[in-house]
């Protein structure tokens, strides 16, 4: 049973028919008080990421009273620019490296920490990019995390990374083989001298279980991560247009790729973040609720 304590009622405008925003207008006018009895399938939270990380996201639905569903679909992989990420930290000093995702961040610190652990200075693309480096608690006055940009998107970043006059900047941007060029072009077309190293990439999980994949389907949200997790997901429904689940994504990038895969209902936070996913999930989760109520 979900339980909803009010506050001052007004008279919002409903939703457009697509339901992609990034806070729903029933959070302003309702409070959540979530607690459920009912722990059908159609009542969870699908979580997709690698089995292993998505313990934080369980954690923090679990203190809404909220079920979870964990049904891995892509798996990384590392790729030899890793090894020469461990070299050029070694060899060489960079004005800035770039970090676009957790995952990006997680790759690096095992770079750097084989390469002796250097002094960097860093520019991550949103706080949860950064939450990576503060949980590295013992290697901060070695790592500084010195830019984040004003909407976090690689775009944005690179209008906004720091730059004095026409000065050479030098950048190393380790990423996955799937990410867009959008750093570097940026970057590149405002003079900096990027490095880009392709580091690690996403596959989708060879083998799904289908006992859960059933479950999954029948879910009220997906969680995703990632353009990658978007994409295994729409391969694994046996009817992408007649899917009427919510998509809970992490960032902007990623509910990008759900409209571009013709996905409907797709919540995201404006700030990539633990919290932010968890508010975007909660907003799937109950938009049907507060629809019915309007």
């Amino acid at each position: 049973m979900l339980s909803l304590s009010t506050t001052t009622l007004s008279h919002p405008t409903p939703p457009s028919p697509s339901h992609d925003h990034r806070r729903p207008y029933f959070l302003q006018t309702f409070k959540l008080r979530a607690s459920y009895s009912d722990n059908s399938s159609s009542n969870r939270r699908v979580v997709t990421r690698e089995r292993g990380k998505n313990d934080k996201l369980i954690t923090a639905l679990e203190k809404h009273g909220i079920d979870s569903l964990e049904l891995p679909l892509i798996q990384h992989t590392q790729l030899p620019d890793l090894e020469k990420l461990v070299s050029l930290l070694s060899e060489t000093s960079f004005d800035w490296i770039i970090i676009t995702s957790p995952e990006a961040a997680l790759v690096f610190l095992q770079a750097w920490k084989a390469a002796g652990t250097p002094s960097v200075k860093v520019a991550v693309v949103g706080t949860g990019t950064a939450s990576i480096f503060d949980e590295a608690s013992s290697s901060k006055h070695l790592i500084n995390v010195a830019f984040t940009p004003s909407k976090a998107t690689g775009k944005v970043l690179a209008l906004e990374l720091p730059k004095h006059g026409n000065e050479k900047y030098t950048v190393l941007y380790p990423a996955s083989a799937k990410a867009s060029n959008d750093i570097e072009e940026g970057l590149s077309n405002r003079g900096f001298i990027v490095t880009r190293l392709n580091t690690y990439t996403t596959e989708p999980v060879q083998k799904v279980d289908q006992m859960i994949l059933q479950q999954a389907l029948s879910a009220s949200v997906v969680a995703v991560a990632s353009p990658s997790a978007i994409r295994a997901w729409v391969n694994l429904l046996p009817e992408p247009d007649n899917w009427n689940g919510s998509i809970a994504c992490i960032g902007e990038t990623t509910a990008s790729a759900a409209r571009k895969l013709g996905l409907r209902n797709i919540y995201y936070p404006s700030n990539p973040s633990l919290q932010g996913w968890v508010d975007s999930i909660l907003d799937a989760l109950l938009a049907p609720n507060q629809i019915l109520k309007a």
